[in-house]
């Protein structure tokens, strides 16, 4: 058996599925995203039955009320994990269990993204859920132990998320509330709107693209719905670009971002500095000298 190396051509010509996280407050728009994707490729997966905005839109939708239907999802979508115990969620025994439930994977090629409404929503049905676990319950007395559920939910969340991060020939689109609020030192912070604090915390590393939809103005002053893209950027919102394709902002179309991402990238998107050693004026001992003399 040779080493399992791919070849940088290779690699360049696989095709690159984007992962995102699409922030913003309630009422922005995020949902009326679906209208700028092409309905025939997308699979709206709806959470928080807010499908009102996109009521005439012409795409297949999915709808799980409870966290193990989801998972059972994330499964039968992300494949086989060959790290994981049979008795581990996403491993081979799941994922059959998923294909004997849902039938052949293959219904699923006609789809290349998959629009997840929202986080917020799913980390909620998540916790319901892990409040009913053995996990959640304290071993000496037997009471509810929120620590033990809000572990229970970290792992569950992370794992989920990273399981469909390893789709890599489709684009998932997380799309998830932002909140402000005022830190101990007067400042405004936004931050998603996820129970528990490790979901929030780990969501910007294993996602490529953090998005924040918000309503700033143009040159004329009025408002637009716009796209911040990039982590350095003057209102302070949560985002990142790991694919060095997008501006600051960019217009408010998810479809047209997403074209964009995947085009060649024509230089490289970050400028080094000089790895040339630079040289002190004075070397330590004579500063050290200096200093004796002082």
């Amino acid at each position: 058996m040779s080493l399992p190396i791919i070849p940088a051509h290779q690699r360049q010509q696989e095709d690159k599925g984007v992962k995102a996280v699409l922030l913003g407050p309630s009422g922005v728009g995020k949902t009326s995203q679906l209208w700028t994707l092409p309905p025939e490729q997308t699979l709206f997966m709806d959470l928080e039955a807010g499908d009102l905005a996109v009521q005439g839109w012409s795409g297949d939708v999915l709808r799980p009320r409870t966290w193990p239907e989801f998972r059972m999802l994330v499964a039968f979508i992300g494949g086989p994990n060959p790290a994981l115990e049979n008795d581990q969620p996403y491993s081979q025994a799941h994922y059959q269990a998923a294909c004997q439930q849902y039938g052949d994977p293959a219904a699923l090629d006609k789809y290349s993204i998959y629009f997840i409404d929202s986080i917020t929503a799913l980390a909620r049905l998540c916790f319901q859920w892990c409040k009913t676990r053995p996990e959640a319950r304290s071993e000496r007395t037997g009471k509810p132990d929120t620590r033990g559920a809000y572990g229970l939910h970290g792992r569950e969340m992370i794992a989920a998320l990273m399981h469909l991060q390893h789709v890599r020939h489709k684009h998932v689109i997380f799309v998830g509330i932002l909140e402000e609020r005022v830190d101990d030192f007067n400042r405004r912070i936004f931050q998603p709107q996820i129970e528990g604090s490790r979901t929030g915390l780990e969501l910007p590393g294993i996602v490529d693209e953090v998005i924040t939809m918000a309503s700033l103005p143009d040159e004329e002053g009025q408002l637009q719905r716009t796209f911040v893209c990039q982590t350095l950027n003057p209102w302070g919102f949560p985002a990142k670009d790991r694919s060095g394709r997008l501006a600051q902002t960019e217009p408010a179309h998810l479809g047209n971002l997403l074209q964009k991402i995947n085009q060649p990238l024509a230089e490289r998107p970050l400028q080094y500095a000089s790895s040339a050693p630079v040289q002190p004026s004075l070397n330590v001992e004579h500063q050290v000298e200096q200093g004796l003399a002082q």
